[in-house]
């Protein structure tokens, strides 16, 4: 059963809503499979975010495509090399993954899926983490939720304020590299909360087995809103 917002957000648009550079990349998305269970990741160095970013552009070409997406409530190991993240309590070790993550070039501009204003921003510095973040608030049909825009890069974080308002389709931000971003190939993770729980410019967006249930309540699926696939 859906939660109040869930209903929200599949109810806002018919329309797919597109935060990736605008109409450049309207329609053009592959999915990107990076559970545990996917055995082509066998094949290269997913810890190697030069490697992980030349399998990614294979993978786009293949497909025709400009924007890898996926990763909502997957599965992954790429966190167990970071003890920002790994636990020996298989139970307690986080994996789990509460965001949408959309995969395309390093400075690709993205943007404001909807009206909002800056709730926080801060660089997470730990390795494997979001990097430069920038967190929206939006109200609509008297509900308040966030967006977290992670992975981006350091000047996206020059000359904010708390409280600067963006209308839909404002540049909230650019893709960072590897040596900024958490050492990934460039992204954006783009996740969906109901109650922040306090934190400011940064918010958990990967969940462990023992809290999964509980966070994915709380973050819902991003493409309730977004409709891009």
């Amino acid at each position: 059963m859906k939660s109040h917002l869930e209903n929200i957000l599949h109810e806002f648009s018919n329309e797919s809503i597109h935060i990736i550079d605008g109409e450049t990349y309207k329609g053009n998305y592959a999915p990107l499979d990076l559970s545990k269970t996917n055995t082509a990741l066998n094949d290269f160095d997913i810890t190697d975010a030069n490697a992980f970013e030349a399998y990614i552009n294979g993978m786009l070409k293949q497909s025709n495509a400009s924007i890898a997406y996926g990763g909502y409530n997957e599965i992954r190991d790429i966190y167990s090399r970071s003890s920002h993240f790994y636990t020996e309590n298989k139970l307690d070790e986080r994996n789990i993954h509460l965001g949408l993550d959309l995969w395309c070039d390093v400075n690709t501009p993205v943007l404001a899926a909807l009206d909002g204003t800056v709730h926080s921003f801060k660089n997470n510095t730990n390795f494997g983490d979001y990097g430069p973040t920038i967190i929206l608030e939006h109200q609509t049909k008297e509900v308040t939720f966030y967006a977290l825009y992670g992975h981006l890069s350091l000047a996206s974080l020059d000359g904010i304020t708390v409280g600067d308002k963006l209308q839909k389709g404002d540049v909230v931000g650019y893709l960072g590299d590897a040596s900024v971003n958490g050492d990934y190939a460039p992204h954006l993770h783009y996740q969906l909360i109901n109650d922040m729980e306090g934190s400011f410019g940064d918010f958990r967006g990967v969940t462990s087995l023992n809290d999964r249930e509980k966070d994915l309540k709380n973050c819902p699926d991003p493409n309730l809103l977004l409709k891009i696939y």
